[in-house]
């Protein structure tokens, strides 16, 4: 059985199919090495960021 790199991201919570298909391919071609290090930092940047926060946006119109 081949290694399903997509299938490991979405399975660690990686939002891969809102990617471009062109972004899926790279993925798609990752290692299983590669992938446990994309996982592993996921899984620390997710311990130490505020759930409640996704992003900002701001815009200043100047007249």
């Amino acid at each position: 059985m081949t290694f399903d790199a997509l299938a490991a991201l979405r399975q660690a919570g990686n939002p891969v199919d809102l990617l471009t298909t062109a972004q899926r391919d790279v993925l798609a071609g990752l290692t299983e090495q590669e992938v446990a290090v994309l996982n592993s930092v996921k899984q620390r940047l997710d311990a130490v960021s505020d759930a409640e926060v996704e992003g900002h946006s701001l815009i200043i119109k100047i007249a």
